[in-house]
């Protein structure tokens, strides 16, 4: 786990999953009369513990551990602690190509501009979805920006990223104003020491959980309709860029994405709109 901290950058979030992973291919292993060593785990091990989550995991998730596993015994190999990576012969679930869920801008809109009250609280919440909307930050990247990294006249913020990587997004008029009447009112909130631009009502930096709860109250005020994650807000900034005539470039620069083929993933939302575009406009479309 310090070696995934320290010399991985990996974040908070993806060591705490990495080490429930292994914990649990441990108890696993237990449960199952294993006693040997780790240089005596096989593949076969691995393939008993895989079937034992199958019924309470999707795809994904099991992918996700069968990553932290590899990692482990590659981990492991390196130090010369067990003779190969077992985790290389076990192989990866199929993964569904489903494209990224965003929002309708309409939809987005009706978040952001929805009757409020003008309470601290309040005024919070439409700067965070601003900035959400106006740069595509995860979730993490949000709640832990920092005053310091925020540049209001500039209209740009420096978070930190997957794998502790650095960059500059930048934001809107709408979001500036947004952060601009949260600045006024977020010391009657902060505590004096509070690095965060965001705090919750106990003046500390606010949570992943806060930011979610707030962003499904938000939707139901609304009445969208629908629950709304801060990746569905970032999937709305990327494919409302692509149909806007973004370059992919430009937009995986934008999102810390560090492989294009990532931010590719956008072009089947924005084809599925050029199709239904087409299917209710064009002669030829379907009825």
């Amino acid at each position: 786990m310090e070696f995934l901290q320290f010399e991985r950058r990996y974040s908070p979030a993806t060591l705490k999953a990495y080490k429930g992973d292994l914990n649990g291919l441990f108890v696993q292993l237990t449960q199952a009369g294993f006693q040997g060593r780790l240089a005596d785990v096989t593949a076969e091990h691995l393939k008993g513990w895989v079937a034992e989550i199958y019924a309470q995991t999707s795809s994904r998730t099991r992918a996700r551990k069968l990553s932290a596993v590899r990692s482990f015994f590659r981990f492991l190999h390196r130090e010369g602690l067990v003779p190969r990576n077992v985790g290389d012969e076990v192989m990866s679930p199929k993964l569904p190509k489903g494209a990224p869920r965003g929002l309708q801008v309409d939809d987005v809109f009706s978040l952001l501009e929805g009757d409020r009250a003008d309470d601290p609280i309040a005024r919070r919440d439409i700067a965070m979805l601003e900035l959400l909307y106006g740069s595509g930050l995860r979730a993490a990247e949000l709640v832990g920006l920092e005053l310091l990294r925020l540049d209001l006249p500039g209209r740009s913020v420096r978070v930190i990223g997957k794998g502790n990587k650095e960059r500059t997004v930048p934001f809107g008029a709408k979001a500036e104003a947004a952060l601009a009447a949260w600045l006024e009112v977020r010391p009657q909130l902060a505590a004096t020491d509070e690095a965060a631009v965001f705090v919750s009502k106990r003046g500390g930096q606010l949570s992943d959980r806060g930011l979610r709860r707030r962003l499904h109250r938000r939707a139901l005020e609304v009445a969208l309709g629908r629950r709304v994650t801060p990746h569905m807000m970032r999937h709305s900034f990327a494919t409302h860029l692509l149909d806007g005539g973004a370059d992919l470039r430009a937009i995986q620069e934008l999102l810390g994405h560090a492989s294009l083929s990532t931010t590719q993933r956008y072009t089947a939302v924005s084809v599925a709109h050029l199709r239904a575009v087409y299917d209710s406009s064009h002669p030829l479309g379907e009825d």
